[in-house]
């Protein structure tokens, strides 16, 4: 299974939705980062479940351990261990689908690539694995974040109900002030509303989460293959639920003509801009120095709280139940899980950066 991420700086997690605890090992993290393990705390605090009334009610503080690699407050460029232990699980909730196959879910698929699978919460399929990537992004933020890189991500849609503001002239952070993590206070209540209705239909809904990173420097990417746009799509989509990614203009860019698309470098006191950015950040491949900023769409969440036809591992027509603890709508708690990715992605570009001069290496 393709459970690492990343070339230099590398993770591989471990750990099922309903095992004793999940993990991951980070490897590549330079020495001598000094980590704050509270913004560590408070990243998994905001991915946690149970946090509202719109998120699943699943009760786990996702405290995390760290067992390596860390001495004194830095780190030491060996291998960084964490676990993060399972609290709150209630098995129970799944011996009803211990041999059905629930719709839109990875039960079929996995039983057939493995002949065997983990029927409680998903196993290794449930989004309850991305606690572990939050936890390394954590920290790859830290790295960033001493480079002067921020990375912020927010919820743009739910449903049909979009963010019609750009994010140029938002206070991104003003996303935390709200359990929906909008920045716009006024479509974060339209939100909360709508995700509300929809959980008391016992029916899901998908939405859209949009990120920004600032102050990248130009020059992240490797060609062909290894566009720094491609490494963020595969990133994002290994996320559980997602469905679509796209930067700068997106598919919106397909309505313009070139001359309105082309993005225009001009020198603005000795340093290379660009009065447009269309492109998102990123040209042949790599960053420019502009702002990166892309959209990832999640679907509704699989499980919803109704009857539905399937079948069982005999191929029978049967009937799955909706029973458990689940997210009526993703978007709000994978905004932290957004940015961990994209966390990795720029820190192993970075470090990748490096060996590209003669007189860097």
């Amino acid at each position: 299974m393709g459970n690492s991420f990343g070339r230099l700086f590398r993770i591989t997690t471990f750990g099922e939705s309903h095992g004793k605890a999940l993990g991951v090992i980070i490897d590549g993290c330079p020495a001598g980062l000094n980590l704050d393990l509270e913004k560590i705390r408070e990243e998994m605090q905001r991915r946690k479940p149970g946090q509202s009334k719109i998120t699943t009610q699943r009760k786990e503080e996702d405290e995390i351990e760290i067992l390596s690699g860390v001495f004194e407050g830095k780190t030491t460029g060996t291998p960084i261990g964490i676990v993060i232990p399972n609290a709150d699980q209630k098995s129970k909730d799944y011996t009803h689908i211990a041999d059905k196959f629930r719709p839109s879910h990875a039960d079929f698929t996995y039983f057939e690539k493995f002949g065997v699978r983990d029927y409680r919460g998903g196993g290794r399929s449930s989004a309850r694995e991305t606690a572990a990537r939050v936890a390394a992004g954590a920290i790859a933020k830290q790295f960033l974040a001493s480079k002067g890189i921020s990375i912020q991500a927010f919820v743009s849609q739910v449903g049909d109900l979009s963010l019609q503001i750009p994010y140029q002239e938002l206070d991104l952070f003003k996303a935390e002030e709200n359990m929906v993590r909008c920045p716009d206070p006024a479509t974060a209540e339209q939100m909360i509303s709508l995700i509300d209705s929809v959980r008391l239909d016992r029916d899901t809904i998908g939405g859209v989460v949009s990120c920004v990173i600032k102050n990248t420097p130009v020059g992240l990417g490797e060609p062909v293959f290894d566009r720094l746009h491609a490494e963020l799509g595969k990133a994002m989509l290994s996320i559980n639920a997602v469905k679509g990614f796209e930067y700068g203009s997106g598919f919106e860019g397909v309505k313009m003509r070139g001359s309105q698309h082309n993005d225009v470098l001009v020198n603005e006191a000795g340093k290379i801009k660009t009065l447009t950015n269309h492109s998102g950040g990123i040209q042949g491949g790599i960053s420019n120095g502009e702002d990166i900023y892309f959209r990832v769409a999640f679907k509704p969440v699989a499980t919803i709280m109704q009857d539905q036809d399937s079948v069982n591992e005999a191929g029978e027509a049967v009937t799955v139940s909706g029973k458990g603890r689940h997210d009526p709508c993703v978007v709000p708690r994978a905004v932290p899980i957004v940015e961990a990715m994209a966390a990795l992605v720029l820190a192993d570009y970075l470090l990748l950066s490096k060996t590209n001069k003669l007189e860097e290496i």
